[in-house]
C-alpha cells in the first residue's frame, strides 16, 4: 500500500513540473488567483506561494500587495504649514489663559517676542495681538519630507523681480541727470543714441561682474579677466596640420607634441604637450613602483601603492639593490671563471685606429688657433719619475762641463736631495759663484761666520727671556687683581649682612651715609655689578 501510495505522489509531482514547464512555455493557461488576475510563471515559489499565517491554501499575491485598510493618506505638496498672524479674527479684550504680555492666545508669556510692556495687556486689556496661526500636524510621505521646494510660493519671486526693476529705473534716472548736468556745465559734449545704449549695456554688465576672476575699472569701462592671457597662442594653432596631433577641445587638451616633426628639444619650444609634463618628474618612478607591486603581488607579496606607499618605496629600494649587487656578483663570477676583463677596459677607438674625426688648426708657430689640441707622443722610456726627494729629473741642470740636479744643483747621480741648501753649499764651495754673489748684494743667502752665529743666538736668547718675565708678571698682577676682588666681594656682603641684622631703632644717625671723600676702587665696582639684583632678569626670582 506505502508503495503505491508514494507512487501516485511521485505522479502527481510529476504532472505538476510538467505544468509548470507547459505554464512557461505559453502553451499551458497561467495559474489564476483569488481575484481573477494571472499569475507570471516565472515568479519564483517562494513569492507567489502564501506563508502559514495566511489562511489561504491556493497560489496568490495578495500578500505582497498593499492592504487596503493599512493604507495610509498623506498631504499632499500644497499642504503646508500657514506663517503669520490671523489679522481678520482680533480679539477686543483679555482672554483668560493668553499672555499676560501683548494678549494673543497662542503663547505665554515666557515665549513671547513682543516688546515687554509696563502694563501688559492683563491689566489694562488695550492693544491686543492677533494669535498666530496654529502649525496643523501634517504628515507627508517619502518625497514630500525631502521636496526642498515643498512650501515655495512662486508669486515671492515677483518681489525680487520688482525690487531689481526698481534699482536700474534707478539708475537710469541718476545717469540721465548727471549727463544733463554735464551737457549744462558744457564739460562733454551730447552722446549719440547708439553710444548711450552701448554705455549702458556696460553698466549693467559691470554690475553683473562681481565674481572672482575679473576686475573692472568704471572710469575707463574696461574689464579685465584672468582666466588666460589672451596674447597667449592656443594649442590647436601651434601645428594646423590635418595629420597633426589631436586636440581636445571639450577638455582643451593636446597630448603630443604639436613641435614633434620639427625634431626639436621639447625644453626649447613653447608647448611639448600634457604627455611631455606627465612624463617628467617623479611619475616615472611611480610607474615602476607600481609595476614592482604588482609583481611582487604575483610572487605572493601583498603590498599596494597608496595603502602602502613607504613601504612599497622601501622594498623597491632594496630590490633594486639586490639586483644591482647579483649582477654585479654575475659579472664578477663569469670573469673570473672565463677571464677576459682587459677587455671591458680597452681603450676608446680613436686610439686604437690611430685616427680621429676631431679638427684642430694650427698656426704658422705651431700654436693651436682652433680644436683640441693632440697630446703630446710618449717615448718608452719612463718620464717624470723623481727618485730620493728630487722634484727634477737627472740632467736638467748643467755646469762646468757637468751634468746635475735643477733642484739642489747636485752633480751626483741618484743622490739626495737636499734643496736649497745644496745651492747654498756649492755656491760657498766655488769662488767664482761666491764672488758673484757678493757683487749682486744678495747678503741674506750668505754663509755666516760662527761670532755672526753665537750673537744672534745671545739676542734671541734675551727676547725669550725678556718675554718670560713679562709672562711672570702678568700672571702676578692677574692673581693680586683676583685676591683684591675677593676681598672686596666679602667686604660686600659683611656690609649686608650688618645691614640685614641691624635693628632699625638702634643704628645711627649717619651710619647709611657713604664715605664720598674716597672714590671706589675697580675691584669694588666689579664686585657691587656681581652682586646687583637686575629687576628686568626673567630669573632674578630663582636667585637666592
Amino acid at each position: 500500500m506505502s508503495t503505491e501510495a508514494e507512487q501516485k505522489k511521485e505522479l502527481t509531482w510529476k504532472q505538476k513540473k510538467e505544468l509548470e514547464e507547459a505554464r512557461k512555455a505559453g502553451t499551458a493557461p497561467a495559474e489564476v488567483d483569488e481575484e481573477g488576475k494571472d499569475i507570471n510563471p516565472h515568479i519564483p515559489q517562494y513569492i507567489s506561494q502564501a506563508p502559514w499565517y495566511v489562511s489561504n491554501n491556493r497560489p496568490s499575491l495578495k500578500h505582497q500587495r498593499v492592504q487596503e485598510d493599512k493604507k495610509k493618506s498623506f498631504n499632499t505638496i500644497a499642504d503646508w504649514y500657514k506663517k503669520g498672524v490671523n489679522e481678520k479674527a482680533r480679539a477686543t479684550k483679555f482672554r483668560k489663559g493668553a499672555c499676560t504680555n501683548c494678549g494673543a492666545m497662542t503663547h505665554k508669556a515666557k515665549n513671547c517676542l513682543d516688546r515687554p510692556r509696563k502694563l501688559g495687556a492683563k491689566y489694562t486689556g488695550q492693544d491686543i495681538r492677533p494669535d498666530e496661526h496654529l502649525q496643523p500636524n501634517l504628515d507627508f510621505d517619502y518625497d514630500g519630507k525631502r521636496d526642498r521646494w515643498n512650501g515655495y510660493n512662486p508669486d515671492w519671486h515677483q518681489e525680487i523681480v520688482d525690487e531689481y526693476s526698481r534699482v536700474e529705473d534707478a539708475k537710469r534716472k541718476l545717469k540721465a541727470e548727471r549727463l544733463q548736468d554735464e551737457l549744462i556745465s558744457g564739460t562733454v559734449a551730447k552722446p549719440s543714441s547708439d553710444h548711450e545704449d552701448s554705455s549702458e549695456d556696460e553698466d549693467k554688465y559691470a554690475d553683473e561682474i562681481d565674481m572672482p576672476g575679473t576686475k573692472f575699472d568704471s572710469k575707463r569701462r574696461t574689464t579685465v579677466r584672468n582666466l588666460r592671457i589672451r596674447e597667449d597662442t592656443a594649442k590647436y594653432l601651434y601645428n594646423l596640420d590635418a595629420n597633426g596631433p589631436y586636440y581636445d577641445p571639450k577638455t582643451r587638451s593636446m597630448r603630443g607634441n604639436p613641435f614633434g616633426h620639427m625634431n626639436k628639444n621639447p625644453a626649447e619650444v613653447p608647448f611639448a604637450g600634457e604627455n611631455f609634463v606627465r612624463h617628467s618628474g617623479d611619475v616615472q618612478d611611480f610607474a615602476h613602483q607600481q609595476m614592482f607591486a604588482w609583481e611582487a603581488y604575483e610572487h605572493g607579496t601583498d603590498v599596494h601603492t597608496l595603502a602602502d606607499p613607504t613601504k612599497l618605496e622601501l622594498m623597491h629600494k632594496q630590490f633594486k639593490e639586490k639586483k644591482k649587487n647579483f649582477k654585479s656578483d654575475q659579472q664578477l663570477s663569469i670573469l673570473e671563471k672565463y677571464g677576459g676583463e682587459e677587455h671591458l677596459d680597452a681603450p676608446p677607438k680613436e686610439l686604437l685606429l690611430a685616427q680621429t674625426e676631431n679638427y684642430i688648426e694650427y698656426a704658422r708657430s705651431g700654436t693651436v688657433i682652433k680644436g683640441q689640441e693632440r697630446a703630446p707622443v710618449k717615448s718608452k722610456y719612463l718620464e717624470d719619475v723623481y727618485t730620493n726627494n728630487h722634484t727634477s729629473v737627472w740632467g736638467s741642470y748643467w755646469e762646468a762641463g757637468q751634468w746635475g740636479y735643477a733642484c739642489c744643483h747636485s752633480m751626483v747621480k741618484g743622490s739626495y736631495c737636499t734643496g736649497e741648501t745644496g745651492k747654498l753649499a756649492r755656491k760657498a764651495h766655488n769662488p767664482s759663484s761666491l764672488m758673484s754673489l757678493k757683487e749682486s748684494g744678495d747678503h741674506d743667502n750668505q754663509v755666516k761666520s760662527l761670532m755672526e752665529e753665537h750673537a744672534e743666538k745671545q739676542v734671541k736668547k734675551s727676547k725669550k727671556e725678556r718675554r718670560e718675565e713679562e709672562r711672570t708678571k702678568a700672571e702676578q698682577e692677574e692673581l693680586a687683581k683676583q685676591e683684591r676682588l675677593t676681598k672686596a666681594l666679602a667686604a660686600m656682603e659683611k656690609e649686608e649682612k650688618s645691614h640685614v641684622e641691624l635693628d632699625e631703632r638702634k643704628r645711627s644717625y649717619h651710619s647709611m651715609k657713604a664715605d664720598h671723600g674716597k672714590a671706589p676702587t675697580e675691584e669694588e665696582m666689579e664686585a657691587y655689578y656681581m652682586k646687583k639684583r637686575r629687576t628686568d632678569d626673567p630669573m632674578a626670582d630663582f636667585i637666592k
